[in-house]
């Protein structure tokens, strides 16, 4: 193991025991595909399955292997063929079994840091699916709020709104202008702090840098 691993490692473990202490499980997978593969092993046969928006899930390969299993009902916003298809899955979603998410931000001392643009993602967060897995490389990692905010803010939302070809501010300048525009990804900020059911969030931290 390299010192860099370690410290990946070690700062994985910070953030586990203190996620345990927020009501929420952690684990930690030094790469992606075991963390894929754990996070295949969390969903049990026969569930209903949906996900947020992730870069973080398509790059861990979790998206291909959702589509790929057969004991499952996934909910997969890229087969929708109309606006009012995708609305319909996403609505699904909020009822089904289980979320996979990434975060935009998780702090040293556990919490969730998440910016949405409509908030359908964040909604299930909250509240809704029975079980959240959440999938977060080491690059999300930030040692406090104010932080986390900004990182999300400044390093999260401007390579989204290029990838999503939206016309902001960050997009152009690669910083936030604050905008409140109709382009705008960041409509509700919401921050976790603790899981009010013990021990329905998990957080899979992994040691490699994935997503924005």
């Amino acid at each position: 193991m390299t010192p860099k691993q370690q410290y990946y490692e070690n700062t994985a473990n910070t953030i586990i025991r203190n996620l345990e202490k927020r009501r929420m499980e952690g684990y930690y997978c030094p790469t992606a595909a075991k963390a894929a593969d754990l996070a295949m092993s969390l969903i049990q046969a026969g569930a209903t399955v949906g996900t947020g928006g992730s870069m973080t899930l398509e790059e861990c390969g979790i998206m291909e292997r959702l589509r790929a299993r057969e004991d499952i009902t996934f909910l997969d916003r890229a087969a929708g063929k109309t606006p009012e298809e995708v609305t319909d899955l996403l609505h699904r979603m909020l009822l089904g079994d289980v979320l996979l998410m990434s975060t935009n931000a998780i702090t040293l001392d556990g919490e969730l840091v998440n910016i949405d643009g409509s908030g359908n993602r964040l909604a299930a967060l909250c509240y809704g699916p029975e079980k959240v897995i959440v999938v977060a490389g080491i690059n999300k990692v930030a040692p406090d709020i104010p932080s986390a905010y900004r990182r999300v803010k400044d390093i999260a939302a401007p390579p989204n709104c290029v990838r999503l070809e939206k016309n902001t501010p960050c997009s152009h300048t690669g910083r936030c202008g604050e905008c409140l525009g109709d382009d705008c990804i960041c409509s509700q900020i919401v921050i976790t702090r603790r899981s009010h059911v013990a021990k329905r969030i998990c957080v899979i931290l992994v040691g490699e840098e994935l997503g924005y």
